[in-house]
């Protein structure tokens, strides 16, 4: 069985395309964070997204404090023993998912581990993946609402590199959900009906 760690953004959807052996399943967790996520606000649009791109989904909460434990339990009961992860650069993330998969005798997969992130982002567009940023940092509030593109991402790459901030957006900086790509049958269309404030953090609510 081999499950892949998504939440319906960009770079869990292209590590699942540079893969390339498909996977059986797809596990969203559902986390207890002091601001909501931008996929679970826009949960419906998550989930349609790859329900799209044929990838049957398995969403479920993990309590605060037992989120390790839960996903261990979770991963055992569908029986994986292949596990694909969407992970650049971040350690502690990559430490995470190597103790999740030593924990329940599975292989790991991190098909986008150790590269630039740049390169990962044109990457991205180049195979066809298009993006909608769906949540962002209040520095990005002009790139909110955006559909990422081969004609405006290097100006959104200069413009957080102006800001500081990693153009991927590994560390949540911005968030997306996938509208159409390499692994897409249709497109998923929505329509922006609220934009919420969080502290310096905002999203759009989608239908």
């Amino acid at each position: 069985m081999h499950v892949a760690f998504v939440s319906g953004g960009k770079d869990s959807y292209y590590a699942i395309y540079r893969y390339g052996l498909g996977v059986d399943m797809g596990l969203m967790l559902l986390y207890e964070f002091p601001r909501p996520s931008p996929h679970i606000l826009n949960l419906g649009k998550s989930v349609k997204t790859l329900l799209l791109s044929s990838i049957p989904v398995l969403i479920t909460r993990v309590n605060k404090g037992r989120e390790f434990q839960e996903t261990v339990e979770i991963l055992r009961k569908v029986g994986a023993n292949v596990v694909i992860a969407g992970d650049v650069y971040i350690e502690d993330h990559l430490k995470y998912m190597e103790r999740l998969a030593k924990e329940i005798g599975a292989k790991l997969v991190e098909p986008l581990w150790g590269l630039d992130p740049v390169e990962v982002l044109h990457k991205e567009l180049e195979v066809g993946i298009k993006p909608l940023i769906i949540g962002c940092v209040n520095g990005l509030s002009k790139w909110l609402g955006v559909e990422l593109s081969l004609d405006n991402v290097d100006s959104f790459i200069g413009f957080t590199k102006n800001l500081g901030i990693d153009p991927l957006g590994e560390r949540g900086e911005y968030h997306t959900v996938v509208l159409s790509g390499p692994l897409h049958k249709d497109v998923l269309r929505y329509k922006v009906v609220a934009t919420e404030s969080y502290g310096d953090y905002i999203i759009l609510r989608l239908i």
